[in-house]
C-alpha cells in the first residue's frame, strides 16, 4: 500500500520503525495546517517557518510518545503550540539581534486586477489583524486560532488545549471582544 493511502497513526507507527519517508508524508499532511497555526499566533510568516520546523524536528524525536488512539493533527498541534510559547519567552533576545528584512521582500508582485491603493489597504488591514491576533494574551489566542483560523471544532480545541469545550467557548468570546475592542481604537476618525 502506498504511504499516501496509509493513516496518521499507520504512518506514525511507520516512522517509528525507521521509515523516514513515512514521516516525510506526516509532514506533508500537516504542514500547512501547522504553518497558518504558528504563523496566527506568532504573526510573523518568517519566523513561523523556523517554528514550524521546530515543531516537526521535535515530533519526530517523540514520535514513540504520540497516542495512536487520538488525531494526529491535535498531538502536532499541541507541539507547535508549546514551540509558539517557547518562541515567545525568546522573544526579547530575538528583537535585540533581529536584522532589517532583506529588501528582495518588499519586491511582490502585485496581482494586475487589484488597485495597488486597495492591495495596499488590504495588506494594512491583514498586517493589523495578524499583529492584533499576536498581541493577544495565549489563553485567548491559542482557542481563536484554533477555532476561526484552522476550523477546529469547540471539542477539538478542547481536546488540543486540555480544557473545557465551555472554556474554549468563552475564551474565543472573550478574544473576538478583545478584537473589536482594537478595531474601534484603530479606526481613523472621519
Amino acid at each position: 500500500m502506498p504511504l499516501t493511502d496509509c493513516a496518521d497513526s499507520e504512518l506514525a507507527v511507520l516512522a517509528l520503525a525507521g521509515r523516514q519517508a513515512a514521516f516525510s508524508e506526516l509532514m506533508r499532511r500537516h504542514r500547512e495546517p501547522v504553518f497558518r497555526l504558528v504563523r496566527s499566533h506568532i504573526g510573523d510568516a518568517d519566523e513561523a517557518l523556523d517554528v514550524v520546523q521546530e515543531c516537526f524536528v521535535a515530533a519526530f524525536a517523540a514520535i514513540e510518545r504520540y497516542d495512536r488512539g487520538r488525531p494526529f493533527r491535535y498531538w502536532i498541534n499541541r507541539i507547535a503550540l508549546n514551540k509558539c510559547r517557547d518562541w515567545g519567552r525568546r522573544r526579547l533576545v530575538r528583537r535585540v539581534l533581529r536584522f532589517a528584512l532583506p529588501l528582495d521582500a518588499a519586491s511582490e508582485i502585485a496581482e494586475p486586477d487589484v488597485a495597488p491603493e486597495v492591495a495596499i489597504d488590504d495588506a494594512r488591514a491583514l498586517a493589523r489583524v495578524t499583529r492584533a491576533i499576536a498581541a493577544l494574551p495565549a489563553n485567548l489566542k491559542e482557542p481563536l486560532i484554533l477555532t476561526a483560523i484552522e476550523g477546529l471544532s469547540q471539542a477539538e480545541a478542547a481536546a488540543v488545549l486540555g480544557i473545557s469545550e465551555k472554556a474554549v467557548e468563552v475564551r474565543v468570546y472573550r478574544a473576538r471582544k478583545a478584537l473589536a475592542g482594537t478595531a474601534e481604537v484603530s479606526q481613523p476618525k472621519s
